[in-house]
C-alpha cells in the first residue's frame, strides 16, 4: 500500500496559496471573485488529491467547506426588507476571503522580495567554491516558467479523466506495488536519457491506477531534492520535466 503525502512543498502550501494560483491562473479579479468558479475549480483540486491517496491538510477541507458555504449563501434569493435595515444587513460573503487574500498576497509579495534581497546580497560577496553535492542542498531561483505542485496536480486531473475514458480491459489484473525509490530511480533514468525534455505524460503511460499513484509521488519526492524540474512556458501548456544537471 502506498504511504499518504502531505503536499507541500518549498515556498508553495496552503489553501490561500492554491486559491492565489487558481486566481492568478484564470485571471480572475481578486476584488469581484466568481465564487461559484473558484470553488468548482478549488473542488477539482481537492478530487484529484484524493484520487492520488495525498494526505490533504485538514485546512485545506476546512476552505473548501466555507466555499461551498458561501456559494450556497450566494446562491439564495435576497429577502425583500426596508432600504434603510437592508444597507446596514447588506455584506459581501466574499469580502473576509478577499481580505485575507490581498492580505496573504501583500505578505508573500514582501517574501519573495526579501528573497530577491537576499540573493542579490549573495552576489555581491565571493564566497568559496561549493561543490556539487553541497549546491543541491541550497534552494535554487526558481526559473521562468517552472511549474508548482498544483501545475502537476492539474495536469493529473487532466491525465486521470483521460485515463478513464478508457474502455476497461476484461482481465483481471493483480495489484502491483512498486516501492517509491524504485519508481524515482527509473524516472530519473527516463529523463536523463532526454536533454530535449521528458513531457509529463509519458512518465504515466500504460500504468495502472497505484503505479500512477506512485509516480506522481516520486516524481514529487524527485522535484524536493532538486534532481529534477518540471517546466511549463505558459498557463495551461503540456508539462516538461527536465534533469536538475541539465537545466
Amino acid at each position: 500500500m502506498t504511504k499518504s503525502y502531505q503536499v507541500k512543498v518549498e515556498g508553495f502550501e496552503g489553501p490561500l496559496d492554491l486559491l492565489l494560483h487558481l486566481i492568478n491562473r484564470y485571471e480572475i479579479d481578486i476584488y469581484d471573485i466568481p465564487v461559484a468558479e473558484i470553488t468548482t475549480q478549488y473542488m477539482q483540486f481537492i478530487h484529484t488529491m484524493q484520487e492520488l491517496e495525498l494526505d490533504i491538510a485538514s485546512e485545506y477541507l476546512v476552505m473548501a467547506a466555507s466555499l461551498l458555504a458561501m456559494k450556497s449563501q450566494m446562491l439564495l434569493p435576497n429577502p425583500v426588507v426596508d432600504e434603510e435595515l437592508e444597507e446596514e444587513l447588506e455584506e459581501d460573503p466574499r469580502e473576509e476571503l478577499m481580505r485575507r487574500l490581498i492580505e496573504y498576497r501583500k505578505y508573500k509579495q514582501a517574501a519573495e522580495s526579501l528573497k530577491k534581497k537576499e540573493i542579490d546580497a549573495n552576489r555581491i560577496y565571493t564566497r568559496p567554491v561549493m561543490s556539487h553535492e553541497e549546491s543541491k542542498d541550497g534552494y535554487p531561483p526558481v526559473k521562468p516558467g517552472e511549474a508548482n505542485v498544483f501545475d502537476l496536480i492539474q495536469a493529473m486531473s487532466k491525465l486521470m479523466v483521460k485515463r478513464e475514458d478508457r474502455p476497461a480491459p476484461n482481465a483481471k489484473v493483480q495489484r502491483d506495488e512498486i516501492p517509491i525509490q524504485t519508481r524515482m530511480d527509473e524516472i530519473l533514468d527516463q529523463v536523463k536519457s532526454s536533454r530535449s525534455g521528458t513531457p509529463f505524460f509519458q512518465l504515466f503511460q500504460n500504468r495502472t491506477r497505484s503505479q500512477v499513484v506512485v509516480t506522481f509521488m516520486a516524481l514529487l519526492e524527485l522535484m524536493k531534492s532538486k534532481d529534477v524540474v518540471c517546466i511549463q512556458q505558459q498557463h495551461f501548456d503540456e508539462l516538461v520535466v527536465y534533469n536538475m544537471e541539465d537545466e
